[in-house]
């Protein structure tokens, strides 16, 4: 099932991730400068390097998915069940990793019994529910109800964002969509590939059940493994509080840009607003 089936843009705004696409393979090389390293060691390289520098200039998309395909074609064949899956493996075979069944009816009552939980007090909750986590393939957090409440505000008003994701070199963009009370992160270059099939790295859901009686909302994170870890997946969920929490003056003016104004909005102020946090 699709997750990103609402996601309209203008064409202004299609226009523009298409550039910040190009400009993210551009300006975080890691993974072409490594295939550049690698391709530098055949002894044919010298007779194809203009051919080879003009496809990756022109088309770095088609440039890393050729080499996608001839990766795979030298792997050796592996039984299925010893088959690993490498980071981008998702970008040309799109599949469906995180529980999907459960985010589109988002039951607390699936994970606990809330009736065994209703007497003890939120500090006791909390606890249980690191827990039950802290040994599973999830980011979790008890969320004061009140800030839930701004994050669904905000949601409604901005469903679609990008953020930028700190990696060893450079950034890369993960688009994110507010449904119900689940945010879905792809990577951009996901969406621009497989467009509302684009395959989720990260799924947060919020578990509403205890927002009037305890004033907390239950929180936890899904993330795909193959795509993203787990730092790099509590630092996704830090900046969605960052943007649709609390924000700054600047942060909301993101927002705004994004949604309303495509045309002003400026994918640099993104990094400069995550390389000036105070940590």
């Amino acid at each position: 099932m699709a997750r990103f089936p609402n996601l309209i843009l203008s064409q202004k705004s299609i226009k523009i991730a298409s550039n910040l696409l190009k400009r993210s393979l551009m300006t975080t090389p890691t993974r072409a400068e490594k295939v550049m390293e690698d391709l530098s060691k055949n002894a044919y390289y010298e007779k194809y390097a203009d051919k080879i520098a003009k496809l990756q200039k022109t088309s770095p998309e088609d440039f890393l998915a050729r080499v996608d395909q001839l990766e795979k074609k030298k792997a050796p064949k592996k039984k299925p069940n010893q088959i690993t899956e490498g980071k981008f493996s998702q970008l040309l075979n799109p599949k469906k990793p995180l529980d999907h069944a459960e985010t589109a009816d988002a039951s607390l009552e699936k994970i606990m019994k809330i009736e065994l939980i209703k007497d003890k007090s939120m500090e006791e909750i909390k606890e249980i529910w690191h827990q039950y986590h802290i040994q599973k393939n999830f980011i979790a957090a008890v969320v004061p109800a009140e800030d839930f409440e701004e994050l669904d505000k905000r949601g409604r008003e901005f469903p679609t964002f990008l953020f930028p994701l700190p990696r060893s070199q450079g950034y890369e963009f993960m688009m994110s969509q507010f449904e119900r009370n689940c945010v879905h992160f792809t990577p951009l270059l996901y969406y621009q590939v497989h467009k509302e099939n684009a395959p989720e790295c990260l799924t947060i859901t919020h578990y509403t059940e205890l927002k009037d009686s305890k004033k907390i909302v239950l929180m936890r994170g899904e993330y795909d493994k193959n795509v993203i870890d787990l730092k790099e997946a509590q630092c996704l969920a830090n900046e969605l509080l960052l943007y649709y929490v609390r924000p700054s003056e600047e942060k909301l003016a993101l927002l705004e840009k994004f949604t309303r104004r495509p045309d002003e909005f400026k994918h640099m102020e993104l990094i400069k607003e995550l390389e000036n946090l105070s940590l």
